[in-house]
């Protein structure tokens, strides 16, 4: 039981983690914007809003932060009405529990790539589109980009890591002998 508790006291830590990396990510794709001049009076404003990919990180970050917090609630809750005793009575609900970590993991890491990809073109451009390289005017907002970039990584580990004791609770219900055959209690 003692064990159970201790998985219980880590998952909560991690997930306080990764909102907080989420929190972060989301305030640094969302607050990060620079001007600069390009010619005589004309400026042009870099924001999240200029790449789609930043717009979905965005979005997607912070229904991850959202997410993560209620699972935060739904487990102290749990613990505090059970005295910590987690049985294997909830079969079902550890599923749809597991299968939610999966997901929100995927779905971070999916849209963190690919804001990756978008920065890594900001930052390269490409002739053969005819891009340029954006990071070059401004640079600050590309640095700012790349942190964000950065705690989003670290926050999909986290929850990488939430997930796989969510995959322990699943299947600690089922016998070591036989596939996927329930313990006999």
């Amino acid at each position: 039981m003692t064990m159970e508790l201790g998985i219980a006291k880590a998952e909560a830590c991690l997930r306080v983690t990764a909102i907080l990396f989420l929190v972060l990510t989301t305030c640094l794709v969302a607050f990060d914007s620079e001007t600069k001049v390009v010619i005589l009076s004309i400026e042009k404003k870099a924001t999240y809003k200029d790449m789609k990919a930043l717009k979905i990180s965005m979005w997607v970050t912070s229904a991850a932060a959202g997410y993560n917090m209620l699972m935060l609630f739904k487990n102290s809750l749990i613990s505090a009405c059970s005295g910590g005793n987690f049985n294997g009575s909830y079969l079902c609900m550890a599923w749809i529990y597991f299968l939610l970590d999966q997901i929100a993991v995927y779905l971070t890491f999916a849209a963190n790539t690919a804001s990756f990809e978008a920065a890594l073109l900001a930052l390269t451009g490409s002739e053969a589109l005819q891009w340029m390289k954006v990071c070059n005017k401004f640079t600050r907002f590309c640095v700012q980009m790349g942190g964000a970039l950065l705690c989003g990584y670290v926050a999909s580990i986290l929850m990488a890591l939430i997930s796989t004791t969510s995959a322990y609770r699943v299947f600690r219900m089922y016998s070591p002998k036989w596939f996927l055959r329930l313990k006999s209690k």
